[in-house]
């Protein structure tokens, strides 16, 4: 199994609400402008469908996977429709194993060192800061400060470019961007301009 790093840059984005006969265009826009992670959270409908539509014209070099994913049955589903990444809200040691043993990548959702250290038990791949904006930067390098060295951590939830760079000179390695890269009926103009100011975010906010 390929590790998360190989995908890059580690930005996930989050197309809650994607309808499905948008996918491929929606999907397309985002691998164009530099995305590589791509995710559908399954607590709307035609996610799956939406999983399958990406996962068949991703290029090589992409991740495409399932939000939300809650149960042994969300991972099953994910895997069948050609999604290779597990994200969840919260840290379920078992639905993560389940997850690993499927082949899938798995980030779920943390918020304490409790849950952080379960998550990476049951061989969690990456840890989603969730909700990030509550926990604030703070919160994070505190956790940082007791976590392995190079653990993934992934700030999600109100992520924004401005606050990419704050972010990851607190220890961040990737962020999962929801609503301000895509929301339902936006055009795919927009979704495209977002990505690329997102992409150039995270650019400029590389060490030199």
């Amino acid at each position: 199994m390929p590790t998360l790093q190989v995908f890059q840059p580690p930005l996930v984005a989050i197309l809650r609400g994607l309808e499905p006969e948008r996918a491929a265009d929606v999907g397309q826009v985002l691998f164009d402008a530099g995305f590589r992670i791509l995710e559908v959270p399954l607590n709307r409908p035609g996610a799956l469908d939406c999983i399958a539509s990406l996962a068949a014209c991703a290029p090589a070099d992409a991740l495409i996977g399932g939000g939300t994913m809650l149960t042994h049955a969300d991972a099953d589903a994910v895997h069948a429709a050609g999604g290779r990444l597990m994200v969840a809200p919260n840290c379920n040691p078992a639905v993560i194993r389940h997850a690993v043993a499927r082949g899938l990548l798995t980030a779920p959702g943390i918020a304490t060192a409790t849950e952080a250290f379960a998550a990476l038990d049951a061989g969690a791949h990456a840890l989603k800061l969730f909700p990030a904006e509550a926990l604030g930067v703070g919160g994070m390098k505190a956790l940082i400060s007791v976590l392995p060295a190079g653990t993934p951590l992934w700030p999600v939830g109100g992520v924004t470019p401005q606050s990419i760079g704050p972010w990851l000179r607190a220890g961040a390695t990737g962020f999962g961007i929801g609503s301000q890269l895509f929301q339902p009926g936006m055009s795919l103009q927009a979704v495209g301009s977002a990505a690329r100011e997102f992409l150039a975010a995270w650019a400029d906010a590389q060490p030199r």
